[in-house]
């Protein structure tokens, strides 16, 4: 039996978790699932072993605060059937064996779930200092850096993989991900997602080392938006506001985290550099002449990867958006001085979560005014951004090709029905709901604001309504008119019946647009849909 467990009941999280189970830093099991009569005949997707004990009769204890080496075997056979028994079916194609240094991550993610997300570095001897080793998993392209994600509190188990998906035509890198099935020292730990980190590496961020002088002093760096938890950090200059122009008392500046490279392993002028970058972009955002083109604040930031990374945090209402998770990079000046992001973190958007507007489909993420003098606030860049015209027509040029390619209806739809066939096909996704199970039925699919949605396909439902509301919110706010590939009608100018003319969402027009108009008459005559 586990060990190490307490109910901590926080006011905050108690409204946001009801009846969450609070883990303390480990236990002697490894969270372990008092179920443990779960076994994998066969599964399409590919099955993961992870091997603490390595010899021994008892494992060894997974830590959130430093790595412990593992054993890690990874079954993929090519015809896309995978076996959980390796001693009745042995030659099954191993795409990865070997040893891994291994840790649990996470803030929430790991605290308030029962299912907990793990690092890991793949390694070339059983020693956690030893070399690392670039490794091909699960047909991604080769680097040391992994991380499995556990989608607990994400009741549909595929948020981040919608995310990444729609946005990967966009972005210069998103991260690739891999749905896969856990075995840890014997026993089933469900679904998880195998993902690349957001990092350096030839095949994601590509950063160089920074040096110390020259054009290599420029880049490359990695930063990232979060909580003020780790042991370094930088601070912005910046005090942010509230709407009355007064000062938040607490957490009033963004917080930056050092993620390329390490602190530790910076050089005092390299520290310096990058602090320097970023209070020169935000006193340019923060000046009178912030949208001069040539030394306002795209001279420092590239704002199409800010657009897109607006567009994701906004088209999935993501209450974590902006303000945590929030990676940014810079290259050397050569290959280019300006700063862009990348993805992270999605497992509370999507109307997956009732606290800050999570449920909400008609209200800007980026100007929340949900988040308490307590938390920590969404940077001020995009809202000043807003202010420029030029920024507003090219977001809402870039919604355009969003909605024409990977976001338009269909393609929405084809992308979030792959993904759940994907998991229902041989058991995956039933044996991952009987491993957590563990509070009766009603609190398997605890959705935000249905208390009814305790069955898969209605948490998937809920995704597609929520999704769907969602985005017709946005092409009203960003003028984009869906095509209506119905019969053409004929607008009569002069007809005495009409009321008035209106857009999908119910705004009064002055007169039929391009697009999609309809018409409403008098004297209860239906109305009539025309496009023009």
């Amino acid at each position: 039996m586990r060990k190490n467990i307490y109910i901590k009941i926080f006011f905050i999280i108690s409204i946001i978790f009801p009846n969450v189970i609070f883990a303390d830093e480990y236990d002697d099991n490894n969270y372990r699932s008092e179920n443990s009569s779960i076994n994998i005949e066969q599964s399409n997707l590919p099955i993961v072993f992870i091997d603490t004990r390595h010899g021994s009769d008892y494992p060894n204890i997974i830590h959130k605060d430093y790595d412990i080496v593992a054993r890690m075997k990874i079954i993929m056979n090519k015809d896309g059937i995978n076996f959980g028994d390796t001693i009745i079916y042995p030659n099954q194609t191993v795409n990865y064996e070997g040893w891994v240094s291994i840790q649990y991550r996470g803030n929430t993610s790991f605290s308030a779930s029962e299912k907990k997300p793990f690092n890991f570095k793949t390694l070339v001897t059983d020693n956690v200092n030893a070399k690392k080793q670039k490794v091909e998993i699960m047909g991604m392209p080769k680097d040391n850096k992994w991380t499995l994600l556990a989608p607990y509190n994400d009741r549909s188990l595929i948020r981040d993989a919608l995310m990444f998906q729609l946005a990967r035509p966009y972005f210069d890198y998103v991260p690739r991900v891999r749905h896969c099935e856990l075995i840890l020292d014997g026993y089933y730990y469900g679904i998880y997602v195998m993902a690349e980190k957001p990092s350096k590496g030839k095949y994601r961020l590509n950063l160089d080392d920074p040096g110390d002088n020259g054009d290599e002093l420029t880049g490359g760096y990695q930063l990232e938006v979060d909580r003020d938890d780790e042991q370094y950090y930088y601070r912005s200059k910046h005090i942010m506001k509230d709407k009355n122009g007064k000062p938040y008392i607490y957490n009033n500046s963004t917080v930056f985290q050092y993620k390329h490279p390490d602190y530790e392993e910076m050089t005092t002028e390299q520290v310096n550099y990058i602090q320097n970058q970023i209070d020169l972009m935000e006193q340019t955002l923060d000046s009178d002449d912030f949208t001069d083109s040539e030394k306002g604040y795209r001279k420092y930031l590239d704002h199409i990867s800010f657009i897109d990374q607006q567009l994701s945090q906004e088209v999935s209402g993501n209450i974590d958006g902006y303000r945590l998770s929030t990676n940014i990079y810079k290259k050397r000046d050569s290959q280019d001085p300006r700063f862009k992001t990348t993805l992270w973190d999605f497992n509370l958007a999507f109307g997956n979560a009732m606290q800050m507007g999570g449920t909400k489909t008609d209200y800007w993420v980026y100007q929340n005014t949900y988040v308490s003098d307590y938390d920590y606030k969404v940077p001020f860049w995009w809202s000043r951004m807003m202010e420029d015209p030029a920024y507003v027509n090219d977001l809402k040029a870039r919604w355009k090709q969003y909605r024409e390619g990977s976001y338009s209806d269909k393609a929405i739809e084809y992308t979030i029905d792959s993904l759940v066939n994907h998991l229902k096909i041989n058991g995956a996704l039933e044996r991952n709901n009987k491993v957590y199970n563990m509070f009766g039925d009603k609190w398997v699919w605890p959705v935000p604001n249905f208390e009814t949605n305790n069955t898969y396909e209605k948490e998937i439902n809920y995704l597609k309504t929520w999704l769907k509301e969602r985005i017709n919110w946005l092409d009203e706010q960003l003028e984009f008119q869906p095509e209506y590939t119905g019969i053409k009608t004929e607008i009569k100018k002069d007809d005495k019946q009409v009321i008035g003319y209106y857009n999908l969402q119910g705004k009064l027009l002055t007169k039929p647009q391009k697009g999609i108009t309809i018409i409403r008459y008098k004297n209860g005559i239906p109305s009539k849909i025309i496009t023009k």
